[in-house]
């Protein structure tokens, strides 16, 4: 009987677990994004909830605008806080990158950051000019 309970308790927790590992708690769907193009800029609204301004970078590097998030646990807050027994808020080092092109420069880009939602404006990237034979005279 014994046996019995241990094996339904097991399968009730292995339930469980099987479900907080899935994609969804794993930080892969924190940093979710609308993107909209309005007066010759994008627009980009990202989703961090949980996390402060100081936990939240930008960065811009051969035209990927990438977007990084880090929260960790400390095991000091841990035992302020006492035992945890689950923990499903998400904990660790997420990102997000997008490809803006290389005529846009890190000072074309501002942000800003409320109540979780973090703001980034961008110009849509300028089209470069067809370049054309030119001549040069000779005197």
């Amino acid at each position: 009987m014994k046996y019995m309970t241990t094996r339904k308790n097991d399968l009730f927790n292995d339930m469980f677990d099987d479900v907080f590992r899935a994609p969804v708690f794993t930080g892969n769907n924190i940093l979710k994004t609308d993107v909209r193009e309005k007066d010759g800029k994008y627009i980009l609204e990202v989703e961090v909830p949980g996390y402060k301004k100081d936990e939240v970078s930008i960065s811009l590097f051969n035209g990927n605008l990438t977007i990084s998030a880090s929260r960790s646990s400390t095991e000091e807050e841990k035992d302020e806080k006492g035992k945890v027994l689950r923990q499903e808020r998400f904990s660790g080092n997420t990102s997000r990158t997008f490809y803006v092109g290389d005529a846009i420069k890190d000072t074309d880009i501002h942000a800003s950051f409320d109540n979780g939602i973090l703001k980034i404006e961008l110009p849509t990237e300028q089209k470069k000019e067809e370049e054309t034979k030119k001549f040069i005279e000779i005197l």
